[in-house]
């Protein structure tokens, strides 16, 4: 199985949490086939926006959604 890797983000009601303020929002950085490289998207996208809080970030791994064990 291919193992997929999303990266996306966007501003949060509260940076603690992962409830994006605006959906219509989100920006979407892409599908990546390794964790690597969806890492590298994730660290160069965060640190654009690293002097601001409410902006965040994550790598979802869409083949544990996609065949769950």
């Amino acid at each position: 199985m291919q193992k997929l890797h999303l990266v996306f983000g966007g501003r949060v009601t509260d940076p603690q949490t992962l409830e994006f303020a605006n959906l219509d929002e989100i920006d979407v950085v892409g599908i990546y086939g390794t964790y690597d490289e969806a890492e590298e998207a994730w660290r160069g996208r965060a640190q654009r926006t690293v002097d601001d809080a409410e902006m965040k970030y994550v790598v979802v791994h869409l083949h544990k959604l996609l065949q769950p064990e």
